[in-house]
């Protein structure tokens, strides 16, 4: 028996069944199909037979082809197709600006969406960019203004903007400007052009950027120092026009902001320049006490020439109107800059107050002196001018405050309450804030003269303070900053970290933080929310001389010669301005443009530097 088994193999499964091609023989239409007109009357299924029989007798070559000339018939413009509203509603989710402007450059329908002045409204918002009422006086601010009631509407319902943007986009056809210069009372008399987001955008964005990197200095002006005390800034007021710069030596320099030249000298005190005030040309008539004729029943008409009559705008009748976005005067706080907007008066203004115990006011296209104001017996150490009236109110080393109308020359009232010499003031509103030597501080209604609240806590002299809305911020020789209640008076909080005088304050209730200076060198902002610490920085060597914030950048000077830049919400330093110099007595930015005032090789420089992008 043999001892192996035959093994059969398995049998060869049948192959699978293979789709039978598709012949065109089997579909055999009855008309040419080399005409379209008459592909186009088959039915869905025959199409696809067709198209099919096509396809399985193309080479790969012609169906690479055929590929790239459906892919692009495939692809759809979702902006174009959806309603408008639609299309800026998810535009709106774009922060990048340049990404924007590329998207401009599709087609003319994605061009007109993103020209759209909301969008734009909403990218300065994104990137903390305000935009105020000169900024916005390329409307008429003289006369009721619907386009901006129409504007204001945007900021309350999200909404509304989506449901109106096919009518803004007929109107694209509109000339639109952005005021970044100076204005006159004149030029708002006439219909302006709307204002455009996009451009104020263009702006201040172009403007951010060169100041991270960037930057020209227009003029610097050099000169000498006859005695170690001649030569020192004490004060500076800045605008878009003007750099007003006050010194020790009883002199005051004008300069454009413009092309940074020195435009003139203003000479008059007998003594050193303690404050500068400017009040910059234009605006509209604020709330105040006037009398059924629109005139201020306070005083009578000055003995003055014709010519400084106008520049006061004392020979024209006081508009009373104003756009609703102005909103309401009596908390309008003070300029960091140390200018306030004018009352409808077609030339700049200059409020100086003087060791030799005077106020002068003066006419800044001219040079010309338009009062001396007199009645402080000692020297007037502060000075500010409410916005859109022609208001001022003095600080004395004498313990007075003192309220001027500057357009009649005359003293309206005097505010008695301080003890010692009256340091540091603020204004917001109608409300006056003061701090004295006497280790308090008092808010002051400037229409009655009534102290309304005195603030005490403080165990040294006060050198510093700031009214914003409810808040005052106060610091002085104790090294704490205190935060009251404007409206009870009562001390909300005790914020701690200098250990020197706290000489600089800035308080913003917009971006809700408060910015302290000391003469340690540090500064520290604070939340206006948690009355915490936010960001500690060892800006300077020694003393801060200057300091201010936006919603972007912290701008600092000190007496170790160095002008600083940091990122307000971080802290992260971004650069230092100019050359270090011996001393940094005082500096002021706004709108792209920052002055800067030092002392360098035994010489007082004064530099006008620029930030704003080239014009296109």
């Amino acid at each position: 028996m043999s001892d192996f088994m035959p093994i059969v193999s398995p049998p060869t499964p049948a192959p699978s069944p293979r789709p039978s091609p598709f012949h065109y023989s089997t579909f055999q239409p009855k008309y040419n199909p080399l005409i379209p007109s008459e592909f186009s009357t088959l039915g869905p299924a025959s199409r696809k037979q067709y198209l099919i029989s096509i396809l399985h007798e193309c080479s790969p070559a012609e169906l690479r082809f055929i590929s790239q000339t459906i892919t692009p018939m495939l692809k759809r413009d979702v902006l174009t197709e959806l309603p408008a509203e639609l299309a800026l509603h998810i535009l709106a989710y774009v922060d990048d600006p340049c990404t924007l402007a590329r998207a401009s450059q599709v087609c003319k329908r994605w061009h007109d969406l993103v020209a759209d002045d909301w969008l734009w409204k909403v990218l300065c918002d994104t990137y903390s960019f305000r935009a105020d009422t000169e900024d916005k006086s390329g409307t008429n601010l003289l006369e009721d203004d619907e386009s901006w009631d129409e504007t204001d509407k945007f900021t309350s319902n999200s909404i509304d903007p989506w449901l109106a943007a096919r009518d803004r986009l007929k109107r694209q056809e509109l000339t639109s400007v952005s005021h970044w210069g100076p204005y006159s009372s004149d030029e708002l008399l006439h219909a302006r052009t709307q204002f455009s987001h996009q451009e104020y955008f263009r702006r201040a964005y172009g403007t951010m950027l060169n100041l991270r990197k960037g930057g020209n200095i227009l003029r610097a002006h050099r000169m000498p120092i006859p005695t170690p005390d001649s030569g020192v800034v004490t004060s500076v007021a800045l605008d878009t026009e003007w750099v007003v710069v006050g010194l020790a030596n009883s002199k005051i320099h004008l300069f454009s902001a413009i092309t940074g030249v020195l435009s003139r000298t203003l000479m008059g005190h007998e003594l050193g320049v303690w404050a500068v005030h400017l009040i910059c040309r234009g605006g509209y008539w604020g709330r105040g006490e006037m009398d059924e004729d629109g005139f201020p029943d306070d005083a009578d008409d000055p003995v003055v020439p014709a010519a400084l009559k106008t520049a006061l705008g004392i020979d024209r009748r006081r508009r009373m109107q104003y756009p609703a976005s102005v909103g309401d005067d009596s908390s309008k706080p003070s300029d960091i800059c140390c200018t306030s907007e004018g009352w409808g008066q077609p030339n700049s203004i200059i409020v100086s107050a003087s060791c030799d115990k005077t106020l002068r006011v003066w006419d800044a296209r001219s040079g010309h002196c338009i009062y001396v104001l007199r009645g402080h017996t000692a020297t007037v150490r502060c000075a500010r001018v409410l916005h859109n009236r022609p208001i001022a109110v003095t600080g004395s080393r004498d313990s007075t405050l003192r309220v001027w109308n500057i357009q009649k020359g005359v003293m309206l009232r005097v505010l008695h309450g301080h003890t010692a010499s009256v340091r540091c003031l603020d204004v917001c509103g109608n409300k006056v804030v003061s701090g004295s030597y006497d280790t308090t501080c008092r808010i002051w209604d400037v229409d009655t003269g009534e102290c309304i609240r005195v603030l005490r806590g403080h165990s040294h002299q006060i050198y510093s303070i700031a009214i914003d809305g409810n808040f005052v911020a106060s610091g002085g020789m104790d090294t704490i900053v205190r935060i009251w209640d404007a409206t009870t008076g009562n001390c909300i909080a005790q914020l701690t970290g200098h250990t020197a005088l706290v000489c600089q304050l800035q308080l913003s209730t917009s971006t809700s933080l408060l910015a302290t200076g000391g003469s340690d060198g540090r500064v520290i902002t604070f939340s206006l929310r948690s009355f915490t610490a936010l960001q500690r920085l060892a800006a300077h060597d020694s003393s801060v001389t200057s300091l201010q914030f936006d919603a972007n950048f912290l701008i600092t000077g000190g007496n170790d010669g160095r002008v600083r830049v940091f990122e307000t919400q971080t802290g992260t330093w971004v650069r230092d301005l100019s050359e270090r110099s011996e001393s940094v007595w005082k500096v002021l930015y706004k709108k792209g443009v920052c002055a800067i005032m030092c002392k360098r090789a035994g010489k007082t420089v004064m530099e006008i530097w620029t930030f704003k992008p080239k014009e296109r």
